[in-house]
């Protein structure tokens, strides 16, 4: 299956034969034409868009090297249409109220706005009620771990962090701006946050590396009175809890008595085992690169392992990965691709449930995983159960925010997981359909109606909001 695709602009000869030698040319060379279109024909030369499908940028420069060698064919242009549509950024920032005389100068800027400064100082909660801050969130990194990219620093994530914003606007109706930090420093890194924050009703952090990315979190929430959410650790564990909710359904098993492998101890994988811990799993075996992590091994140790040491592997098993999926209920994996095989799943109880997360490569392909598994997921759009984390952020913040709520708990986040996982009706619950279509419009709205009530619930909000203000709010 192509991942990328290049779009060649050719000029050649109008006769016979010539488009055929072209597409010879493109298929010898591994591209596959997803589609030709005449861009200009003019007597004995025609002008074509060739748009072709390629598995990397080598195999790019394959192609194109093999439509030059072609006798009278002239490459005009070759583009990359995701390059293209992402060039000069995908968001803008866009006025509400129109400037067009001197009336509405003066009521958007000076010398109206003293007043509304002047209201602010006097009554500094009046903050949420006249600005942005009521329905804006700042998506904070510093690139050190990037998708599947990795550290490619602040400049090279902006484009995840652009997008990450068009999700939220799309889905919850939240204003959303990127802050990429030039830092790697813990301290550094929540000094800035914390001193940007009074223009914001809410902190996404997004992409920071483990373990500082837990410090960072830590320390925020404890200094600001707005919502500091890591995305990558609480919604990642969010959608993996709605999801093994109704994975358990399908297979009758109840969650108290289920064994779980998690193949990965970062930000995602410690989330995950806290969030599954919290919710009924005692049985629980983590495992890294090392192997599996238990109370009393030295080697590759950090806090945060030390915590999943002494919080899960009871029965303190030590040894592979491929040992510690003997006897188990559910697989998740939140590491690296390639690691566990179809015999690996073949050692696990019946009906075994398997979440093979790593992008864009997951631990186990489903074709593999097919013969043995009973229900899977994956990270991936092109295949069915899709564990992204637009199923929660959007309606999360929506909800936050709509209650001005000071921080996300753990009852707001339950309540999350439990809307996402509602979603999908008893009737509609299959083995390809654990968790719904980040498409599904009402999702984000039942997400975001569960979680202000559970913040109100809780004490953490500001505000009320009625129930049926929803549908005009969120998208």
């Amino acid at each position: 299956m192509s991942a990328n695709t290049i779009t060649v602009r050719a000029l050649y000869p109008n006769r016979p034969g010539m488009l055929g030698a072209i597409a010879s040319a493109i298929g010898a060379a591994g591209g596959d034409i997803g589609g030709i279109d005449i861009v200009h024909a003019a007597g004995e030369s025609i002008t074509r868009d060739f748009t072709i499908g390629v598995t990397d940028d080598s195999q790019a420069q394959a192609v194109v090297q093999a439509l030059k060698k072609l006798k009278g064919i002239h490459v005009r242009n070759v583009s990359d249409p995701v390059l293209l549509a992402h060039h000069g950024g995908k968001i803008e920032m866009r006025s509400k109220i129109d400037i067009s005389n001197r009336s509405d100068l003066s009521v958007v800027y000076t010398p109206g706005v003293a007043r509304v400064c002047r209201a602010i100082a006097d009554d500094p909660e009046a903050v949420w009620r006249l600005t942005i801050k009521q329905n804006t969130v700042a998506i904070v990194t510093d690139g050190t771990a990037v998708l599947g990219l990795g550290d490619i620093g602040p400049e090279a994530a902006l484009p995840v962090m652009e997008g990450k914003a068009m999700l939220f606007k799309e889905f919850g109706n939240v204003d959303a701006w990127p802050i990429c930090l030039a830092t790697t420093d813990p301290d550094e890194i929540v000094r800035t946050v914390a001193a940007l924050a009074p223009g914001f009703g809410g902190i996404n952090l997004e992409d920071i590396a483990a373990p500082r990315c837990f410090e960072v979190e830590s320390r925020l929430r404890e200094m600001l009175d707005i919502p500091v959410f890591h995305d990558d650790q609480d919604g990642t564990a969010i959608v993996v809890l709605a999801a093994l909710q109704n994975a358990l359904k399908i297979v009758g098993k109840p969650i108290q008595d289920v064994k779980l492998v998690i193949s990965g101890c970062g930000a995602a994988g410690v989330a995950c085992a806290r969030m599954l811990l919290a919710h009924g799993i005692g049985d629980i075996v983590a495992v890294d690169r090392e192997g599996i992590v238990y109370e009393g091994r030295r080697e590759h140790m950090n806090g945060i392992k030390q915590w999943l040491a002494s919080n899960t592997n009871h029965r303190k098993a030590k040894g592979s990965l491929s040992g510690a999926m003997e006897g188990a209920d559910v697989f998740l994996g939140v590491s690296a691709p390639n690691l566990i095989t179809g015999a690996d799943i073949q050692k696990m109880n019946r009906d075994p449930i398997v979440f093979a997360l790593a992008n864009p490569d997951p631990e186990i392909s489903p074709e593999e995983a097919a013969p043995y598994v009973r229900v899977m997921a994956t990270g991936r759009s092109d295949y069915p159960n899709q564990i992204n984390n637009v199923l929660c952020f959007p309606g999360l913040f929506r909800g936050a925010l709509d209650v001005q709520a000071r921080e996300i708990n753990a009852e707001m986040k339950a309540a999350a997981a439990q809307a996402i996982a509602s979603t999908v009706r008893r009737n509609e619950l299959s083995e390809e359909y654990i968790v719904p279509s980040v498409f599904n419009r009402g999702m984000a709205r039942d997400v975001a109606r569960a979680v202000a009530q559970a913040a109100q619930k809780t004490g953490v909000a500001r505000r009320k909001r009625s129930a049926r203000s929803y549908a005009a709010h969120a998208r």
